[in-house]
């Protein structure tokens, strides 16, 4: 059969050709947001098979899965690595219009050499394909990262993180450079069962009694400085749909946390002035280290009681919330920007309703000299499929510049989800190039070349590397 992966897939115009193959396509990879395990990049990972790499531990196959019928023991189950991949072999077929569908091909093609399309005929030759590669040395986890062209991924990691893998992972000098990014949720979780016995753990490594809030933000803040000493240059809050920022003064800062250490229940009320509190206190620890803050707005992870039992929070179920408290949202901003205390910032939406507001409010808050301090990050989980990409691109175009926009990022668990990256760009210079097509943009090379440069990889560089 023809290779559906061809060179131009995607690439609709003689401009999008010339842009990706030119351009775009050679440029290295700056991953400045995923949840890749920076254990299995120091320790240059070898998988086991195809499964253990592609299927077991990606939420996006697991709920096409499900979708599809297959038994939970044959998804995160106890059914082998090949009844697994052969699970996803049955579903495959069916993501038509999914980007899985897309990102599945991409990723046979460019990591394991295999134009046919995965089916129930070829599953054992792909099977037996696969995991002989993945034998190879070529074939560890940093190996497969370099087949992406990836050069600098940020990990997401908890404040009680073991931060030590990461600067393995760059000593291994395959050409990878592996940074922390500080995962802010464990700070406000004040309502979860686990946030005690979390809040223990951090006295006990920052050598810190807790008793108070401030003694709370201070081993916050001895924790922090370790992330910085590691290279940190991010920090992220997940947002879920109906949060809500409150700068109400009804209710003492430090009496709730107090309240907290002795066991009291908090109201939504009186949870919400303390999460904003402690946001606006970290937006400004950020501000002080030069971070960029980012903030994933919109999920309501909370549907299916059953799943979140066997699959954990972050199983595959979770579903687009309600639009964003855009108020909230920029009284957030404002408050840090009016001590000048706003620290670079990146905002994603998972409901995509709150597009074009989000691509307002990058011209909302700004500052001398600095171009692109508040970014509308790129589309985000739901929406990272075809037209949530070009909407996210045509509403940021259409309200705020392109030019300053920083590409990409996985946000994913998945070496291989790296074929996000190659996926975007080709979509990146396709709708480039239907605008020169269609007059919208003149036929201009450098104009357009330092367009795509920028978007694909200098601009996140930029943030990364500089302060």
């Amino acid at each position: 059969m023809n290779s559906f992966i061809t060179d131009n897939f995607l690439l609709s115009n003689k401009t999008a050709e010339t842009l990706f193959h030119s351009h775009a396509h050679q440029l290295p990879v700056v991953d400045y947001h995923n949840h890749l395990d920076a254990k299995h990049l120091a320790e240059n990972k070898q998988f086991n098979s195809i499964a253990e790499l592609w299927v077991t531990g990606d939420p996006y196959k697991h709920r096409a899965m499900r979708i599809n019928g297959m038994p939970e023991q044959g998804i995160t189950g106890n059914a082998t690595d090949k009844e697994k991949y052969l699970n996803w072999v049955k579903t495959f077929p069916k993501t038509i219009g999914n980007p899985l569908f897309h990102w599945t091909c991409l990723e046979l093609k460019h990591i394991f050499g295999i134009d046919e399309l995965l089916s129930a005929q070829n599953a054992e030759e792909i099977w037996n394909h696969c995991n002989t590669l993945l034998q190879e040395d070529g074939f560890r986890a940093v190996d497969l990262l370099r087949k992406w062209n990836a050069e600098t991924v940020c990990t997401s990691d908890d404040l009680l993180d073991d931060l030590t893998p990461h600067q393995t992972a760059t000593n291994l000098k395959l050409g990878l450079t592996v940074l922390p990014s500080l995962r802010s949720d464990s700070m406000i979780a004040f309502e979860t069962p686990g946030f005690t016995g979390w809040l223990t753990r951090l006295s006990g490594c920052s050598g810190l009694e807790i008793r108070t809030l401030d003694q709370f933000k201070e081993a916050i803040v001895s924790k922090l400085n370790n992330f910085e000493v590691a290279g940190c240059r991010l920090s992220d809050h997940s947002l879920d749909g109906g949060f809500t920022f409150d700068f109400s003064s009804s209710a003492n800062p430090d009496q709730l946390f107090a309240s907290i250490l002795s066991g009291t229940q908090l109201s939504v009320t009186d949870l919400a002035i303390l999460k904003t509190h402690l946001l606006v206190f970290l937006g400004k620890e950020y501000s002080k280290r030069k971070w960029i803050m980012q903030l994933h707005i919109g999920a309501q992870r909370f549907t299916s009681s059953r799943l979140r039992k066997i699959a954990g929070t972050a199983g595959g179920y979770a579903t687009i919330g309600q639009s964003s408290n855009i108020e909230g949202l920029c009284h957030f901003l404002d408050a840090l920007e009016q001590e000048e205390k706003l620290p670079r910032t990146i905002i994603y939406t998972l409901n995509p309703s709150d597009n074009e507001a989000f691509a307002t409010i990058t011209g909302s808050f700004t500052e001398d000299g600095l171009a692109g301090k508040v970014q509308f990050g790129p589309a985000w989980w739901y929406n990272d499929h075809y037209d949530g990409m070009r909407q996210q691109l045509i509403a940021l175009s259409s309200y705020g510049l392109l030019g300053h926009f920083i590409g990409m990022t996985t946000d994913s668990r998945s070496i291989l989800s790296f074929s996000r990256h190659e996926y975007f760009r080709r979509l990146l210079c396709n709708l480039i190039g239907q605008w020169v097509e269609e007059g919208l943009l003149p036929n201009d090379s450098t104009l357009l070349n330092q367009l795509v440069a920028d978007i694909s990889y200098n601009n996140s560089k930029n943030m990364i590397l500089k302060k």
